[in-house]
């Protein structure tokens, strides 16, 4: 991705340089190649305030300067956690200095005397990839704000899920990844003849004698294969030899890294309905 020249030209830049005659030659620079909006300051004291108010998308700075240098002033920048990208090209005579001022942070330094078409595309260069990052950090934003939208439209419609399925059915059910039952809803217990204590153990547990195994085998056949099932009918013969028979529907339930989680599902008893 490459940004327009009128995008790059309008970004906004400071000259932090105690000989005033190096400011002067930067600023004619920068606005004969086209950049609108040129600062400076001779005191390196005013850099941290400046920037808190202007937001430069870059720093021109000198790194030899009385009661201040160039590296105090990077490590107050540092300080500042609204910004965690360093828009700073230090200026030295230096050779030395060039090496410890990119460990300090810096993104690219100029030599002096000055080569105005070096320094005309190191600006240039390091001015897109400043840009370039804060269009970065706003997608990212942008981004996390739809994800965290999109959980919370999630969870309205799980809760109003539930609540239609409760009152369209007898109960409603909610499995983990391990068949335990972690929320049932409704008369189940009493129907099945199930302590409340049951929920605590797997699928094979909480079934009771009586149940048809052929049935049993189907359904736990499908769970396996983590398909969804409608209207599955299930039956068990009690002890007094009466029958009874559920309709029971489900859906796997996945997250967002599309690992499965469980499932949930609604039941009714059938000759109950009729």
């Amino acid at each position: 991705m490459t940004l327009p020249d009128s995008e790059i030209l309008n970004a906004s830049l400071l000259i932090v340089d105690d000989q005033e005659a190096n400011v002067t030659l930067l600023e004619q620079m920068l606005r004969a190649s086209g950049y609108a909006r040129v600062s400076s300051t001779m005191d390196p004291r005013e850099v941290f305030a400046l920037h808190r108010k202007n937001h430069y998308d870059l720093i021109l700075l000198d790194l030899q300067m009385p009661g201040m240098d160039g590296f105090q002033v990077m490590e107050g920048l540092k300080s500042n956690p609204s910004d965690s990208y360093l828009p700073v090209i230090v200026i030295t005579a230096q050779p030395g200095h060039k090496l410890r001022a990119l460990n300090a942070g810096a993104r690219d330094f100029i030599s002096k005397p000055f080569d105005l078409a070096e320094v005309r595309t190191r600006i240039r260069n390091t001015v897109e990839v400043r840009l370039l990052y804060g269009k970065l950090a706003d997608a990212n934003q942008a981004l996390e704000r739809t994800v965290e939208e999109r959980t919370a439209q999630l969870r309205e419609s799980e809760a109003r899920y539930r609540a239609l399925t409760e009152l369209a059915s007898d109960w409603y059910w909610e499995q983990d990844e391990n068949g335990k039952f972690t929320k049932v809803s409704g008369p189940v217990l009493e129907m099945l003849g199930l302590r409340v204590e049951a929920l605590a153990d797997d699928v094979g547990a909480v079934h009771q004698d009586g149940w048809n195994d052929a049935e049993r085998a189907a359904l736990q056949a499908i769970i396996e294969s983590r398909q969804p099932f409608l209207d599955f009918i299930y039956s068990r013969v009690n002890a007094n030899g009466t029958q009874q028979k559920f309709q029971v529907s489900g859906e796997p339930m996945f997250n967002q890294s599309c690992r499965f989680i469980g499932y949930r599902g609604i039941g009714i008893e059938i000759f109950a309905k009729q």
